[in-house]
């Protein structure tokens, strides 16, 4: 997931070098420059990063040859993406451990309240996070609840034989199978309906599944599916807390 390599001395060569500055926003140079001279002299990383996430200015970029959308839409931010991208830019300045359980597990080196994680990255990124994170994050793990749901239900009635139990998840919460839904997102999108799909356009097709829920289900049914999802997501949560505390006794 993460690009994980050091960026340092090709982002100093970068800039002595006119033309290669010219590639990267002043806002985003700003928060490169912000993020290594904080965690210089000694303030927190993961401080650090918010407040760079806070000061970067593109929703999208080429970078290493990777296309790396930040924001999906223009309303659902991808905070972890961007994470992932100003480690990069100064990778050898942070503890390896806690970078890679922050960017794989998206668990931070420090808890922080709503507010602060708020204040740190500014409101408007902050709406754009909470979208992103019932579009896709909530989105993909009601997929997942469903997929375990029906699994569940088929062991207990005797059947073990192979089964498309993702494609029944898909036609219990949006009513139509996962590769259905997918030929009408790209024909609205206009895009390609290959058998393949990138990173990003999975995101984006997560994210219009998450509208397109919205508006073929009643508000009850939309409350019960998050709360379904959202238990879910504590589960696993629980469970890898469980598991890292036993690992480390």
């Amino acid at each position: 997931m993460a690009f994980l390599s050091n960026m340092l001395e090709e982002k100093q060569t970068n800039q002595d070098s006119p033309a290669a500055s010219e590639l990267v926003p002043a806002g985003d140079a700003e928060a490169i420059r912000h993020l290594e001279q904080a965690v210089a002299s000694g303030k927190h990383w993961y401080i650090a990063l918010l407040e760079a996430i806070g000061l970067w200015v593109s929703t999208e970029e080429t970078h290493n040859g990777r296309t790396c959308r930040y924001l999906i839409e223009g309303e659902a931010f991808d905070w972890l993406l961007l994470a992932e991208r100003l480690c990069e830019a100064v990778n050898s300045l942070l503890p390896e451990d806690e970078k890679t359980t922050l960017l794989f597990y998206g668990q931070p080196p420090i808890d922080l309240t709503k507010e602060e994680f708020e204040k740190l990255i500014g409101s408007h990124k902050y709406r754009q996070y909470l979208n992103y994170f019932y579009g896709v994050s909530v989105e993909e793990a009601l997929v997942l609840a469903v997929q375990e749901e029906i699994r569940k239900e088929w062991r207990a009635l005797g059947y073990y034989r192979d089964y498309d139990y993702t494609n029944e998840a898909y036609r219990q919460i949006h009513g139509a199978t996962r590769t259905l839904l997918l030929k009408r997102f790209q024909r609205e999108k206009g895009y390609p309906q290959l058998g393949s799909i990138s990173l990003t356009e999975l995101k984006e097709f997560t994210y219009w599944l998450f509208k397109y829920r919205l508006k073929q289900c009643d508000k009850a049914k939309v409350a019960s599916d998050t709360k379904k999802a959202l238990d879910w997501l504590g589960q696993q949560q629980a469970a890898h807390d469980s598991g890292s505390s036993y690992q480390g006794e």
